[in-house]
């Protein structure tokens, strides 16, 4: 019994690899006729391939680059009226303490944190503690710090207006101060006023309603209509998991992997939903997720090869992102061909390159067939941004 279940095994193992052979010689055979890819679009830097397996747990979180939060500072600690009284002087006069000062609410940039999905819609801040008698003063409260990505943009959520670019490595930037703390009785002691019974109340914490966003969620993001491939392709390329299904808008919010290459560089690559003409409309899915892809530095267009005339999806991708934003669609962009290995594929590849100026890397994200040239490519591109930011710099 063993035996036969061995050589099942095998059988099966050996159908599948001569079935993407087969595919693999089908698709080379088929587009003689295509553009071959410059070797100078590729980088020399080659992707490594994980060593271990994708996690079989499930988060069920999300990436996030966009939320509205209300900071609120904690209140002051309200000031001590007191009066000492002694042995032998039962009058000794105020010793009413300060009361102790709120904490503030305060954005610190850190590294190691790559989305806003631990942020709240209330985060609020510690209270200071009251003043207490024999000049006791009330403990000042500790500072409330948030962390959150290098990159990350404050705006007021009333007027959209820009007030903190958290875009060096050490920023802070305090989003709501807490109050100060009340003045106990002993501190209006006067020669003229020796027994002052007026004491302050601690201060308001100060609260504002913000919105968080990041200015860069990745450093490519796949562009493309639902049911593209989009999602099968990031699982291609790097360990994220996102949800993969035959029927739209299986995405519903990005999804972000990262790249490894043998440099020890990392290259993020975000899978941005799928996107349906009027999207500039705020149709279907809309503004936010054209927000999106505003915030990746380059764009891969994900095209599937297995419909009719695949071209008028590059078509009208780009007429999607130019009404959002003028000149989004011409950010350093590369043309992926999805699902070359279904029938008649290879016939539209060809008529797509005729028709473009750019290569198209043709690939099957499923089968895992040429996804490396892409990759490659995709290094190229992270590594031109990279040297024209060092060269504007200078």
């Amino acid at each position: 019994m063993m035996r036969y279940v061995q050589i099942a095994a095998c059988s099966r193992w050996c159908h599948s690899t001569a079935r993407i052979s087969a595919v693999r010689r089908c698709s080379s055979s088929s587009t003689t006729g295509r553009r071959p890819i410059d070797p100078s679009l590729l980088s020399t830097v080659k992707p490594l391939k994980p060593t271990k397996s994708k996690s079989s747990t499930d988060t069920k979180k999300h990436f996030v680059d966009y939320r509205v939060v209300n900071f609120v500072g904690g209140n002051g600690g309200d000031g001590c009226s007191a009066f000492s009284s002694y042995a032998g002087k039962e009058w000794a006069g105020p010793d009413g303490g300060d009361g102790g000062n709120g904490g503030h609410v305060i954005l610190a940039v850190n590294h190691n944190v790559k989305s806003l999905n631990h942020l709240t819609g209330l985060i609020r801040a510690k209270n200071g503690d009251k003043g207490r008698s024999k000049c006791c003063h009330g403990k000042n409260a500790d500072h409330e710090y948030v962390e959150v990505p290098l990159g990350t943009i404050v705006k007021l959520a009333e007027t959209y207006e820009t007030i903190a670019d958290l875009e060096a490595s050490d920023s802070v930037y305090v989003a709501a101060r807490g109050g100060a703390g009340g003045k106990g009785n002993h501190f209006f002691l006067t020669n003229e006023n020796r027994a002052p019974v007026i004491a302050e109340l601690g201060g308001i914490g100060e609260s504002r309603r913000l919105v968080v966003e990041l200015k860069t969620i990745a450093d490519a993001g796949l562009v493309g209509f639902p049911n593209a491939g989009k999602s099968t392709l990031l699982r291609a390329i790097s360990r994220a998991r996102p949800k993969v299904a035959a029927y739209p808008f299986t995405t519903l919010k990005p999804h972000v992997g990262v790249i490894e290459y043998e440099d020890y560089e990392q290259v993020a690559v975000a899978d941005i939903p799928g996107l349906i003409h009027g999207a500039h409309q705020n149709r279907g899915l809309g503004i936010s997720f054209l927000k999106h892809i505003e915030r990746c530095v380059c764009l891969l267009y994900v095209i599937d090869l297995s419909v009719d005339e695949p071209w008028r999806q590059l078509d009208d991708l780009k007429f999607e992102l130019e009404q959002y934003q003028r000149g989004l669609s011409e950010r350093p962009h590369a043309i992926v061909g999805n699902k070359i290995d279904v029938p008649d594929a290879a016939r539209n590849l060809i008529e797509l390159e005729r028709r473009i100026d750019m290569p198209v890397f043709a690939l099957s994200a499923k089968r895992l067939i040429d996804v490396e040239p892409l990759m490659l490519h995709l290094r190229k591109l992270y590594d031109d941004h990279r040297r024209s930011n060092d060269d504007s710099a200078n």
